[in-house]
Parts: structure tokens; sequence; C-alpha cells
């Protein structure tokens, strides 16, 4: 399910390689990123980002709209599709912690 979700609501902007798109839109494949903000992802997902953030030593400040329809499942198999797709080892992600995160930023 993370992969169709992650084909239906990221990969557009993301590439369905998880390379990102130039000096616009960060990569998700081997991001450094990822593994140090777990405990954002869930809300970035939900609400988008509009600061400027740094992946693998690049800057990036492009908006990331939120998808706000996305339930916490949805969310959380997302986010375990990027942590493990295209070599990605970056662990797995429960319902109850992205229950947390969600909890935490809410708007």
């Amino acid at each position: 399910q993370g992969e169709i979700l992650y084909s239906n609501f990221c990969e557009s902007c993301h590439m369905q390689d998880g390379s990102g798109l130039g000096a616009e839109i960060p990569p998700l494949a081997g991001a450094d990123y990822i593994p140090a903000n777990q405990e954002k992802l869930a809300c970035l997902i939900r609400h988008g980002i509009s600061e400027e953030i740094a992946v693998n030593g690049k800057k990036y400040q492009q908006l990331m709209p939120g998808v706000e329809a996305l339930s916490d499942v949805e969310i959380t198999n997302i986010i375990n599709y990027v942590n493990q797709a295209w070599s990605n080892d970056f662990g797995t992600i429960t319902l109850g912690e992205v229950r947390v995160q969600l909890e935490a930023c809410k708007h």
C-alpha cells in the first residue's frame, strides 16, 4: 500500500526512483534528512513544509504542500515505504508513533 500511495501522492515531485527534481525538489533515495528527521515526517506529509531544509548537503526551499486527506495509516505506510525503498535502510515507524507525531503538530 505504501508504494501505491507514494505513486499517487509523492512521485510526481520526488520521482519514481526517489531522486527528486534537480535543485527544486530534494531526493528521498539515500537522503540523510529522512533518518535524521523521522519524528517530523508524519507532520511534513500531512501539513507540508515551507522552511528551508538541507538534504545531503544541498539546501531546498521549494514549498511542499501537505496532503490533509491521508489517514494516519496511509501516512505510516508511505513513511515505511520511503524508509525501505531505493536501497534506503531507515527502519520502520509504527502507527502509534505516527499518531503521536500528528497530535504534536495539529494546526
